[in-house]
């Protein structure tokens, strides 16, 4: 990741596009690697091209989630420790609380005809 994106993205701006990551990152790795090169790459030029598939050859390697790990190691890449952090939480979280939501309301209404 060049040092131009670790000067000019704020951890404000990437904390915030890491949980908008995570409520609309539906459709499996395919999509929300998609999403991810989408707007950090074209749209918000965080992450030069090769760096972001340098990225993404690693995750592929690895076993494990690769969309989880993409977002994890992009934001540890432009923000250290904290923003990987941040993008690894933010990435799942969302959806967790979602589906804790679904199922206290399926837990609450189950019987009802």
């Amino acid at each position: 990741m060049n040092n131009a994106a670790k000067v000019t993205v704020t951890f404000k701006e990437a904390f915030r596009f890491w949980l908008k990551l995570g409520f609309i990152s539906f459709g499996g790795p395919a999509g929300q690697i998609a999403i991810m090169q989408k707007e950090l790459v074209e749209n918000r030029r965080w992450v030069e091209q090769d760096d972001f598939l340098h990225a993404l050859n690693f995750c592929m390697l690895l076993p494990g989630p690769e969309a989880q790990q993409l977002a994890t190691y992009i934001g540890w890449r432009l923000h250290g420790i904290r923003g990987g952090i941040a993008a690894g939480v933010l990435f799942v979280l969302p959806s967790v609380i979602l589906l804790l939501l679904l199922s206290y309301v399926y837990a609450v209404y189950e019987n009802i005809p």
